[in-house]
């Protein structure tokens, strides 16, 4: 009998034979994040562990985009909700230490832009095919958040200190031809096949002898384990702390189009 994977909706996996395809579901929002679909993939990547046929993931958006990042309303939430933003952070630091963790190799199809919390998934990913139009952008500090995972984590080894620096703060656009050329993406391609790519490189991983990919991947990962382990407790509670600023505050109620004072 094939595992029951247990998540919400917005967060879908679909049985390939030894993949798993993990596909962020609000294509309507652009796969913007709300409660549900971050929840799910606090989720996920534990159900990818305890799925004995799982050997390698593959994670895409559904529609146009991979995500953009956090949902308007949902921020709003968090603003003004105390628990949810607690519950939040607890999935936040699940989503960074279950994606680091996972035992097996997790594979990006960026099929569109990638922001926010789309590009910390991809941030954290092994390995990342991205569609030519897509784009990364990390703009928590636009809105006066602090990121308190994926790039903030993993850009300083992936493409050097000075310009994760850059693009964290200024939360610029990462075109899919320079995140490959700095070091965020392995392999560009054609936006019709970036899914076909992504899934003929997990065929091969699934072909490969298996414990020597689990513990390949591992040692590889302890590295990033290690910037984890150092800088995630400073970063959530941060990020907890910023949602509270009157700069945020003012910054969502603007991308909502409410009137400021």
């Amino acid at each position: 009998m094939s595992y029951r994977y247990d998540l919400p909706d917005e967060v879908q996996v679909e049985i390939d034979g030894p993949i798993r395809v993990v596909r962020l579901n609000r294509p309507d929002n652009l796969n913007a994040a709300n409660h549900s679909l971050h929840r799910g993939m606090a989720r996920v990547w534990r159900q990818l562990d305890e799925d004995p046929d799982a050997r390698v993931a593959v994670i895409t958006g559904n529609g146009r985009a991979f995500s953009a990042g956090g949902d308007f309303a949902y921020l709003d939430e968090l603003t003004q909700d105390a628990e949810l933003r607690r519950q939040t952070i607890i999935d936040g630091r699940a989503v960074v230490d279950g994606m680091v963790r996972c035992r097996i190799p997790i594979i990006a199809a960026v099929n569109g832009p990638a922001v926010g919390l789309g590009c910390s998934i991809v941030a954290m990913s092994d390995i990342v095919y991205m569609a030519e139009s897509a784009h990364l952008a990390d703009p928590h500090v636009l809105v006066g958040l602090v990121a308190a995972d994926g790039g903030a984590v993993t850009w300083p080894l992936l493409m050097g200190l000075q310009l994760a620096k850059e693009h964290a703060l200024t939360g610029d656009r990462i075109p899919a031809a320079r995140a490959a050329q700095i070091g965020l993406a392995n392999h560009v391609v054609p936006d019709d096949s970036v899914l076909q790519e992504s899934l003929a490189c997990a065929r091969r991983l699934a072909e490969l002898p298996f414990q020597a990919v689990l513990d390949t991947k591992r040692v590889l990962n302890i590295h990033l384990e290690r910037a984890v382990a150092s800088v995630i407790d400073f970063a959530l509670t941060a990020e907890e702390r910023s949602f509270t600023s009157p700069d945020t505050r003012a910054s969502i109620d603007r991308l909502l189009g409410r009137p400021t004072t």
